[in-house]
C-alpha cells in the first residue's frame, strides 16, 4: 500500500501553541487576583469556554472573549469593566506570539514530502492562522492548506474525496485524540497520535491502541518512519 496524502495538524504538532494559551491564562488570573482565587478564576474561564466553542470557535480571539466574559461573571460589571483593557492586551500578546517550531520540523517535512502529498489540516481564526503559518517559514511544503472551523469524520472525507485518494491511502497525525486522530480512523486513513505537554483537556478522547491503523510516536520526526512500514 502506498501513501498518497499526508495530512498534519499545525498548533503543537508544527510548532508551539499552548504554553502560550497557559501563558495568557496566568496572566488573565493575575489580573483578577485582588479579587478572586487564581484557581476559581481558572475553573471558570475552563467552563465558559467550553460552552463559547460553539457560538465563537477555536482560537485566540475566541480565548480572549471568554476571559472578558469570564471577569464580568466573576468581578460583576463595574469592577470588569476595569479589567477589560489589561485582558485586551493579553489577547493581543496572544495573537502576536512568535512562532516557534517543534524540533526537527522542518527537516521532518521534507522527508514527508518524499512520501507524499503534504496537506495542513488545522482549525481556528482564519487570519491567525494564516499568519502564523507564513511566519512558520514551512507553508511552501504543503500542497495545501485547509483551515477549518473543526475536525470531524465528515471533514476528512470530503478532503480524501477533494484530492481523489483512498482513505486508506491517507494518513492524519496530531496532537490531538478528539480532532486528529478519532475522525481520520473513522474516515478510513491511519492515524498518529503525537502527545504534547500541557494538552488541553477538550481535546482529550479515549486511545484506541488496539486499532490497526493507529500509532502513538515521540515524536512528529518518527512519523516517515512509520509512513515507511505502512504495507
Amino acid at each position: 500500500m502506498t501513501i498518497d496524502l499526508i495530512c498534519l495538524d499545525a498548533d503543537d504538532t508544527l510548532w508551539h501553541n499552548m504554553r502560550h494559551f497557559n501563558g495568557a491564562e496566568a496572566a488573565f488570573a493575575a489580573i483578577l487576583a485582588p479579587f478572586v482565587e487564581a484557581g476559581v478564576a481558572c475553573e471558570r474561564l475552563h467552563a465558559v469556554e467550553a460552552v463559547n466553542l460553539a457560538q465563537y470557535g477555536y482560537g485566540a480571539k475566541s480565548f480572549t472573549l471568554s476571559m472578558i466574559e469570564t471577569a464580568v461573571d466573576l468581578l460583576g460589571d463595574a469592577a470588569a469593566g476595569r479589567a477589560v483593557a489589561d485582558i485586551l492586551a493579553v489577547g493581543r500578546d496572544l495573537l502576536a506570539h512568535p512562532v516557534e517550531l517543534l524540533p526537527g520540523t522542518a527537516e521532518t517535512l521534507t522527508a514527508l514530502a518524499d512520501r507524499g502529498r503534504l496537506v495542513l489540516v488545522t482549525k481556528g481564526d482564519l487570519l491567525h492562522q494564516e499568519t502564523k503559518i507564513a511566519a512558520s517559514g514551512v507553508g511552501e511544503l504543503f500542497s495545501a492548506i485547509e483551515i477549518v472551523s473543526d475536525k470531524s469524520v465528515a471533514t476528512f472525507e470530503r478532503l480524501f474525496d477533494r484530492f481523489g485518494v483512498a482513505p486508506e491511502c491517507a494518513v492524519m497525525a496530531g496532537d490531538s485524540m478528539r480532532s486528529d486522530v478519532l475522525p481520520a480512523l473513522g474516515a478510513g486513513a491511519w492515524a498518529a497520535y503525537i502527545p504534547q505537554p500541557d494538552a488541553w483537556q477538550h481535546e482529550a478522547g479515549d486511545t484506541p491502541e488496539q486499532h490497526p491503523r493507529f500509532r502513538r510516536l515521540a515524536a512528529l520526526t518518527e512519523l516517515p518512519g512509520w509512513i515507511d512500514e505502512i504495507k
